[in-house]
């Protein structure tokens, strides 16, 4: 089976017309239809019902779709994967959010500029929402953010998750005791921009608790620096993962507190759209992956052994 039939047979099914289909792959018209005839004939099925108006899959080229997606991406990453990886190249524009820039995001990219030299990186850093807009316009191929982002054509794979936490300056006095959660909102509350997750789920938790949201003074930002600056300055209470704080709170820059509240982690994800013959964002999500996935480990790892070594203080 001719893989690059298979290419058509997707850009056909993607666009909805053989004659952009055509222009999409620099090829004529009858090409394109002299292709997809053959894919019928080798299939023993017809893929598309075609009218004077649009192209359409038949329900035999719908349950060929998915199988299709997957034969070409599968031999495009065996042709990355057998020959010199610097031959991969070309320009991927990601898109990502303050709290993979703080984590890991420089080793991420350290280790695509040293496997695939010749691919250019444009870097958009903004909130997930605002990502996840631009993939759909087009505007970033690659986005890592909280997701999943459910839209039509768009794969999601599953970076890692970040456990949020309560944390304030020491010079609020607020740690080293439980508190309920109505003894913090009575501080300004520094969140993640209006809409993002963390600040809905923070709305979650009063309504849950019987607070009204409206008497709380929640400050939102799009900039993981301004929050923790304030913060830090002893300026109210924030909802900031781990992952991206760590080194202020071995500072002490921060402490997290001891709220009866507990916040659900933050779910990354990698997102792009499949697009036959487009295989670099789904090369570089998978690395990204294998980065993220690492650096978890190996911050568990670590704070594992500190809680150890915590415990084994306290006992002295």
């Amino acid at each position: 089976m001719n893989i690059r039939f298979l290419e058509t047979f997707l850009w056909v099914a993607r666009l909805k017309s053989f004659s952009s289909a055509a222009e999409k792959l620099c090829t004529t018209q009858a090409a394109v239809s002299n292709r997809i005839a053959t894919l019928e004939r080798d299939l023993g099925v017809r893929l598309f019902e075609r009218d004077l108006r649009s192209v359409s899959l038949t329900p035999q080229g719908e349950r060929a779709l998915a199988q299709a997606e997957t034969i070409v991406r599968l031999a495009e990453e065996l042709r990355h994967g057998i020959g010199d990886t610097h031959r991969l190249r070309g320009r991927l524009m990601i898109g990502t959010i303050d709290s993979i820039v703080y984590a890991w995001l420089p080793k991420f990219l350290e280790a695509v500029k040293t496997a695939y030299p010749d691919v250019d990186i444009d870097l958009t850093v903004d909130t997930s929402l605002n990502i996840a807009r631009l993939l759909q316009e087009g505007q970033v191929d690659l986005g890592l953010i909280v997701g999943p982002l459910v839209a039509p054509d768009f794969r999601n794979i599953e970076l890692c998750s970040y456990d949020c936490h309560w944390v304030a300056s020491p010079s609020l006095g607020l740690h080293g005791r439980a508190l309920a959660l109505e003894e913090v909102v009575i501080h300004p509350l520094f969140a993640y921009s209006k809409g993002s997750q963390p600040h809905q789920n923070v709305l979650r938790l009063m309504e849950t608790a019987g607070l009204d949201s409206s008497v709380a003074r929640i400050f939102n930002s799009n900039s993981l620096a301004t929050i923790t600056r304030l913060v830090r300055d002893g300026m109210g209470v924030a909802v900031l993962p781990m992952a991206v704080i760590r080194e202020m709170v071995d500072r002490e820059e921060l402490v997290v507190l001891e709220v009866d509240a507990a916040l659900p982690p933050l779910h990354l994800h990698a997102i792009y759209r499949e697009q036959p013959g487009s295989t670099l964002p789904s090369i570089i999500s998978r690395m990204a992956a294998d980065v993220a996935s690492r650096e978890t480990r190996a911050t568990e790892t670590r704070d594992t052994a500190s809680r150890q070594l915590d415990g084994a203080l306290r006992k002295i």
